[in-house]
């Protein structure tokens, strides 16, 4: 334990000699990790945003015009103990003269009607899911007793799918080109490490070293830059929300809401700092086994 942190110590001290070199190697990496962690934060308040603002997809269910009210009661209950149902809301057909009255502003027009054309209804309210799945719904509940038509308003859900869907892949992407490009710079740092060190290798080779004892600083340099890349990557998105929640609250008080935009949970920050440390290692050890084998002895 104790050898090993002092091997970590001399790496750091090794990373550092060059204060501006270190500094930049560090920042680069940060920067190119939070550009997709960053917009995978925007994303995920991107779809909290619109889910408040749209709030889950109801289903209408308009009863037949005969349907009695112990008809309406049964059908009720029968919806109140569907699995997939968070809640339902039960419209008489008075009621919903009278919303339209209010709403449309044909209280006369509506007054002279000689008879109320509008059935009683159900306004039922899924469960979060998929818009496959409140499709589902829909035409289950439409073959209810009773039940003259089913209407959801998916439109908007399918949309909002696609794009999620759109945005993840491009975060999948741009995370993915941007992790072998992270590879591919620690890479290069370490064969420029191991090339430094070419006499101090050969030297340890001719002493008895192991390839395993050689290479484990170099490996450690790798994950050690990955992780300060790492947390380079989370104190720029949480100094980048900062900013953009101290702007989005004035904004947020002219419109009347109170949006503001989340950090990244504990899990996520721990995942961001150990894929970086990963992808430094990955490079370091790739870049170890193509040079390190080429250096012996003279």
């Amino acid at each position: 334990m104790r050898h090993a942190l002092a091997q970590i110590y001399g790496v750091l001290r090794r990373m550092f000699e060059s204060k501006l070199a270190g500094s930049i190697n560090i920042l680069v990496i940060g920067i190119a990790l939070s550009l997709p962690a960053g917009m995978y934060v925007l994303l995920q308040n991107a779809q909290g945003l619109v889910a408040q603002i749209s709030g889950t997809p109801q289903i209408s269910l308009f009863l037949e015009m005969d349907a009695k009210t112990d008809d309406a009661d049964n059908l009720g209950k029968q919806l109140a103990l569907h699995p997939a149902i968070a809640s339902v809301e039960f419209v008489a057909r008075a009621q919903a003269l009278e919303q339209l009255k209010q709403s449309t502003g044909l209280a006369d027009v509506i007054g002279g009607l000689s008879r109320n054309p509008l059935p009683d209804a159900y306004i039922v309210h899924p469960r979060p899911g998929s818009a496959q799945l409140l499709d589902a719904l829909r035409a289950e509940l439409a073959k209810l007793p009773k039940i003259e038509h089913a209407q959801l308003d998916s439109a908007w859900a399918y949309k909002l799918e696609t794009l999620l869907r759109f945005g993840h892949m491009l975060v999948l992407i741009l995370a993915g080109l941007l992790s072998l490009a992270l590879v591919a710079v620690t890479f290069n740092t370490i064969r420029l490490q191991i090339l430094t060190q070419r006499e101090e290798i050969e030297v340890a080779k001719l002493i008895g070293a192991t390839n395993g004892f050689i290479r484990r600083p170099f490996l450690y340099f790798g994950a050690l830059q990955g992780l300060l890349g790492g947390i380079a990557a989370w104190l720029i998105i949480s100094l980048s929300l900062l900013l953009l929640n101290w702007q989005l609250d004035a904004l947020s008080q002219l419109y009347g809401s109170q949006f503001t935009l989340h950090p990244l949970s504990p899990g996520d920050s721990l995942t961001l700092l150990l894929f970086s440390m990963y992808l430094g290692w990955l490079g370091a050890w790739l870049s170890v086994a193509r040079h390190l084998s080429q250096i012996e002895p003279r």
